[in-house]
Formats: structure tokens, C-alpha cells, sequence
């Protein structure tokens, strides 16, 4: 019996989504298919010789705190899959793509909220995998540091931040170094490309600036996650 297929992956996936009004074209194709995602995943996994005992999925949309106040930011705790899907499915439904003011939004914000997500340790094999979706570069963290909604307790910059990522001789307080995956559909500007060449265990598919991630496919998704795991 193949070695991987005893052994069964406990996967946690952290979604930051941009929902400014460019990235439609992404949104709607996870919309469409988001009670299918579990199957999917599975399917992309049993392919690779993998397997999964648990899956949860939490989303973390975010735009830009200056232009959107209240609606910069939305998290979810983790929905467990397949049992939760209809919720999953629900949250994902209700992402509107609008807002942003300028290009750069608050995503380091968001890889923030999910460096700090609630992670599963149980089993033997565990993954905590962030995927950030987005067309636009990133201001630096705490660049709205002085609007009334700004996070509390956010890293106040971009060594911090990167601290609270972690490496093989530094661990992380809030992800483990051998379970953590950092997967970067995003432009190749500044930040993005900084946390791409110096951070560890990130993969980055760079993304066309403004296009709303159309030319990544729905399946080319579910592949760079099932990679990481």
C-alpha cells in the first residue's frame, strides 16, 4: 500500500480574498463553484497519491480601510467540509466585488488576520495553507493605522509581520513552520514579490495588475492547493 495513502492530511485553508470591484471575474468563478469545492479538492488530492481527514475553510475579504470604512474587512471563523458547505458556500456568496479608491489595498492587513486564524493541531500530518487572491499591489501594513476600524492588535510592520510568519530558525507564535503554506496569486509588485523571494514555504503566481486573477483558471486553483499540501 502507498505510504501517502495511509497517511491522511488534517488541512486548514485560509482564503484572503480581494473583493474590490476589479476582481469579479475570480470572485464569481469560486462563487459557482464552491459547493463543489470539497469534491474538487479531493479529487485533485486523490490524483497525487493524498488524502485528506479534514478540511476547513475560513475567509478573510478585505479592501482598503481609507476607501471602505466598515466594509474594508470581513472574517469567518472555519467552516468544516463537507458538513458546512452550504455556509461556505453562503459566505462566499455574499462577496461583492466593489470599493478599493486607489490600486493598493490593505491585503498585508488580511495575510495578518490569517497567519492568526484559529489552526487545527490534531493528527499527525497537518497543513495550514494561506491562499491570498488579488490584482492589486499592497500598502504597508498600518498604512490606515489611524482609521477608527483598523484592527487592534495588527503587526505594526512589515518585519513584524514577517515575524509573526516565522522560519526554520525562528518559529512562528501563531503557525507552525513544517504544517504552513503561503500560496500568492498576486501582481509582482513590491510586499508580494518581498514576501515570494524572503519568506519560506510561499508559492507566488503572479497575477496580471488590474485583470481580477481572469486568467487563472478555477482549476489551476484547486491544483496550487493541492500542490502545497
Amino acid at each position: 500500500m502507498n505510504v501517502q495513502k495511509m497517511m491522511k492530511y488534517n488541512v486548514d485553508l485560509a482564503f484572503c480574498i480581494d473583493a474590490t470591484g476589479s476582481m469579479g471575474p475570480v470572485i464569481d468563478r469560486v462563487k459557482k463553484n464552491a459547493l463543489n469545492f470539497y469534491k474538487d479538492v479531493m479529487d485533485s488530492m486523490e490524483e497525487k497519491h493524498k488524502s485528506i481527514n479534514t478540511l476547513r475553510v475560513r475567509i478573510i475579504m478585505f479592501r482598503d480601510y481609507y476607501a471602505d470604512h466598515d466594509n474594508a474587512m470581513m472574517t469567518t471563523d472555519f467552516f468544516t467540509l463537507p458538513e458546512e458547505a452550504e455556509l461556505f458556500g453562503e459566505a462566499i456568496d455574499s462577496i461583492e466585488p466593489s470599493g478599493g479608491g486607489d490600486e493598493p489595498e490593505d491585503g498585508l492587513e488580511a495575510l495578518g488576520y490569517a497567519i492568526r486564524s484559529d489552526w487545527s493541531n490534531e493528527g499527525i500530518k497537518n497543513r495550514s495553507v494561506i491562499v491570498v487572491w488579488t490584482d492589486a499591489s499592497t500598502h504597508p501594513i498600518g498604512y490606515a493605522s489611524d482609521e477608527p476600524n483598523y484592527p487592534r492588535g495588527m503587526a505594526r510592520s512589515f518585519s513584524e509581520l514577517t515575524e509573526w510568519w516565522g522560519d526554520e530558525q525562528i518559529e512562528s507564535p501563531y503557525i507552525k513552520d513544517n504544517a504552513k503554506r503561503l500560496i500568492l496569486f498576486a501582481p509582482a509588485k513590491p510586499y508580494w514579490t518581498d514576501i515570494s523571494r524572503s519568506w519560506n514555504r510561499v508559492l507566488h503566481y503572479p497575477s496580471k495588475a488590474g485583470k481580477g486573477l481572469e486568467e487563472v483558471t478555477y482549476m489551476e486553483i484547486i491544483n496550487a492547493i493541492s500542490n502545497s499540501i
